[in-house]
């Protein structure tokens, strides 16, 4: 077991929320899967589960959505898994559910391995125990391969070999605004991953700058980018549609930029436990550049094409992509 679920241990008056989420995209780009499992408790108040799936296809005008909400009934964490929702289980190696809701009929039936270690974002472990910060998120498989099936409306899809990752993030509420950026297998590197992940706290009426936690996986080394001491020279330029971005780490900058049209991203409303929300857009099928800079050698330029994953949550409404029907919490 690589991580566990925290709701279980959540007090009746505490807040909390909680996702275990899994992407994969077909090796070659342009289709994949993202597939969530959440918690939503709200003070004093019993916990809600949904499950979320969406189906990203270049070639459609829009991503396939669907979620459906369920009592704290349909909620459990199973001997030797991670969490089960209604009919949904999550656990070690496998991952199998459905949902149907509002003409959206979806299945999938997957297996995945991952010989990478897990990725814990905050670079101290008395930070996952401490009050602050107050979100927590760790990558239980950084660079997980896939196998089964996912079938939508009767179209059954083949997944074989397929990269991805599975994530897990929980607190007692969201980042005032967000940046996940996702990536593997550059130019056909098994080994090879990018999973950062950058927040602005709100503080009274003072937002802080930027601070960003992950690794870059190449080559056998794991690059540790970002952190509170390198804020000064964390840059992250983002947009609904795309972000360039500057991660200092030891003796190496990785500068890069991820991007997709908008017409391929899903938009969503996340609610925190106190009642307050955000809009966040997720493209898991975007276009990912990174360059490596590091002192007396030749930058090295790494590329995902169609298979990597921008997610953005910010409190704007005008971001142009048409917000899912469905309310959170």
């Amino acid at each position: 077991m690589r991580t566990e679920a925290r709701f279980p241990g959540v007090g009746l008056k505490a807040g909390h929320y909680e996702s275990f989420y899994i992407k994969a995209t077909r090796p070659e780009g342009g289709l994949g899967v993202w597939i969530r499992h959440t918690i939503h408790k709200r003070p004093r108040a019993a916990p809600t589960a949904s499950l979320w799936f969406t189906l990203f296809d270049a070639e459609a005008d829009a991503p396939v959505a669907a979620k459906s909400t369920y009592p704290d009934t349909e909620l459990s964490t199973p001997s030797g898994a991670y969490i089960r929702i209604d009919g949904a289980v999550l656990e070690p190696g496998r991952a199998q559910g459905e949902i149907a809701v509002e003409g959206v009929d979806a299945r999938w039936d997957l297996s995945f391995e991952d010989d990478a270690e897990p990725l814990r974002h905050l670079p101290y472990g008395w930070m996952y125990r401490a009050p602050l910060p107050r979100t927590k998120f760790l990558s239980p498989y950084p660079n997980a391969t896939y196998r089964g099936a996912v079938v939508l409306d009767g179209r059954e899809i083949a997944v074989d070999g397929w990269p991805g990752m599975i994530g897990h993030n929980w607190g007692a509420e969201h980042a005032e605004r967000w940046a996940w950026v996702e990536g593997a297998r550059f130019d056909g590197e098994q080994g090879s991953y990018f999973d950062i992940a950058a927040g602005q706290i709100k503080i009274g009426g003072w937002t802080t700058p930027w601070v960003a936690n992950g690794v870059l996986a190449l080559d056998g080394e794991e690059i540790r980018l970002g952190g509170l001491d390198k804020v000064r020279s964390t840059e992250i330029d983002d947009s609904p549609s795309g972000c360039a971005f500057a991660l200092p780490g030891k003796n190496v900058t990785v500068r890069g930029r991820v991007s997709s049209e908008p017409r391929k991203f899903v938009a969503w409303r996340y609610a925190d436990p106190d009642g307050g929300e955000h809009n966040t857009l997720n493209c898991s099928i975007s276009d990912l550049e990174l360059t490596v800079e590091r002192a007396g050698r030749e930058p090295q330029r790494l590329r995902a094409s169609g298979t990597a994953a921008y997610e953005i949550g910010m409190k704007e409404t005008d971001h142009g992509v048409p917000v899912q029907p469905w309310a959170d919490g």
